[in-house]
């Protein structure tokens, strides 16, 4: 088998590791320089990120152990994109099981590539507004305490690396910007 990624031409692939959540293989490779070599990937099952928005302009976020980085982190609410799922869909799931929270307004903010070295973990930013309340419905691994904040406050918060959630840092600027340009257009 030899196929072309790009300038790399792959001589052969080996899965090294499986779970549902991730799939780690390694890549015997011809460098873009026509070296032989080996390349590791990590492909993540696609996930999506939600911030949700009220209409006095606070925003709710996550606070919640992570057992990788081995600390609480504040997120919005994220997780991965079901098989056979849709990504809004999956941003309407997870906003109703991490926080209770569903939204009547939905807007796709785009994609981000939050690793792009040696992992491919595609996440889809959804904001969501005109919101509803009821009682969140997390997973039994997930403690989730909600944090309600204004946005600007959360923005200084990715500034200063208190959010460091490559996508949810990411959601927060993008939805920051949005806001601020559609408040320009209403002018």
């Amino acid at each position: 088998m030899t196929k072309k990624n790009g300038p790399w031409e792959i001589k052969s692939s080996d899965e090294k590791y499986k779970n549902p959540w991730i799939r780690v293989r390694e890549d015997q490779v011809i460098h873009p320089s026509g070296r032989h070599g080996i390349f590791g990937v990590v492909e993540m099952v696609p996930g999506v990120s939600v911030l949700p928005l009220d209409e006095q302009g606070f925003i709710y976020l996550t606070e919640e152990f992570h057992y990788a980085i081995e600390r609480a982190s504040i997120e919005v609410a994220s997780g991965a994109i079901d098989a056979n799922e849709q990504p809004l869909e999956a941003a309407k799931r997870e906003l109703k099981e991490e926080l209770g929270i569903e939204a009547d307004e939905w807007i796709n903010l785009g994609t981000i590539d939050p690793f792009t070295t040696v992992v491919s973990s595609p996440s889809v930013l959804y904001l969501a507004k005109k919101l509803h309340f009821s009682e969140p419905s997390p997973e039994d691994t997930e403690q989730i305490k909600m944090l309600k904040i204004k946005l600007d406050e959360a923005v200084q918060m990715v500034m200063d690396s208190k959010i460091t959630h490559g996508p949810s840092a990411l959601l927060i600027l993008k939805a920051a910007n949005y806001l601020r340009t559609q408040n320009t257009n209403d002018s």
